[in-house]
């Protein structure tokens, strides 16, 4: 399996992260718990998680999420070993857990490190910035967790050129630095990593594992027509795309999909594992089946031919 160096944190990953904010939410524990087996028994190592996943489902707290990768890490077999973990902190809680000043990101860290089980984080995020808090008390904070031995790097996810920029301006002394950028990105969605935030990540070498990779499903295909959007809760979401760009995109995929005998959420992934400035996407599965469509996108190696047609599409 080809290992892909996360910026320069020192840290190394597949071409592929896994998405965990299905696990405990639509993927039950012991759905996501076959999941991740077949997944690091595939040769891919980094699973991406948040402490917030999954709050928003009735009923649910947050923290399930970590707490179904923790109690898989506790069945043993080598599994934390394999796995590069990554998860993230900022985001509401309840009870006023929320934000980025450095002694929540403690608080928060440890809350992690209890539901997962284990006594280290690889990759720390910054899961959305704080308006309320200097960049500088944030960076402090996450150097406090990496001096401890708690976490091994830190990253930022969801923050604008300017705001990244101020960050890495920020690093340095008692501050970590940002390593690895987390932004919402694939062929569907550009404008928001493409152009200066892009050029600042080129610039200071960070890793990047772009999110929603699949534009939530529309980039699989699965939505083609009206009726299509019952398929799922988020079909509703697709009916703007299914006129404009959105078909010529999904026909510019075919074609290059028939070239490589390959899906299309394949032709979505390798698209953005070619990319230079990234590191690898991230991706959920909900199945194991799903799962093994997914994979084989990092064997998928377009041509320059089909990344200019997908580009133009």
């Amino acid at each position: 399996m080809e290992m892909r160096d996360l910026g320069k944190s020192g840290l190394k990953t597949a071409p592929l992260v896994l998405g965990g904010n299905v696990f405990g939410w639509t993927a039950d524990e012991a759905t996501s718990h076959t999941i991740l087996d077949a997944f690091v028994d595939a040769g891919f190592n980094a699973v991406d998680t948040a402490n917030v996943y999954s709050r928003w489902m009735p009923g649910h707290q947050g923290g399930e999420s970590e707490t179904v990768i923790g109690n898989w890490f506790a069945t043993g077999g080598g599994r934390r070993e394999k796995t590069l973990l990554i998860t993230k902190a900022g985001s509401d809680m309840g009870e006023g857990g929320k934000g980025l000043k450095a002694d929540y990101i403690v608080e928060a860290c440890e809350a992690s490190l209890n539901r997962l089980k284990t006594d280290h984080i690889d990759l720390y995020f910054s899961h959305f910035p704080d308006a309320e808090t200097p960049i500088e008390e944030t960076l402090e904070g996450h150097y406090r967790l990496i001096k401890a031995g708690k976490i091994r790097a830190c990253g930022g996810s969801n923050y604008d050129a300017p705001g990244l920029d101020s960050a890495l301006r920020a690093a340095g002394g008692e501050r970590a630095r940002y390593e690895v950028l987390q932004p919402h990105y694939n062929l569907l969605v550009r404008e928001q990593y493409e152009g200066a935030l892009e050029e600042v990540c080129a610039r200071e070498g960070l890793g990047v594992i772009p999110y929603f990779s699949l534009a939530s499903g529309f980039l699989t295909g699965k939505y083609r027509t009206e009726a299509d959007l019952k398929k799922s809760m988020r079909g509703g979401q697709m009916k703007a795309l299914l006129t404009g760009r959105g078909p010529a995109l999904l026909a510019a995929m075919d074609g290059v999909a028939a070239r490589h005998n390959a899906s299309l959420a394949q032709v979505a992934l390798a698209w953005l594992m070619a990319k230079p400035s990234i590191t690898a996407p991230i991706a959920s599965a909900t199945s194991v089946a799903q799962l093994q469509e997914i994979m084989p996108a990092a064997n998928v190696k377009l041509s320059a031919e089909d990344m200019q047609a997908l580009d133009a599409a």
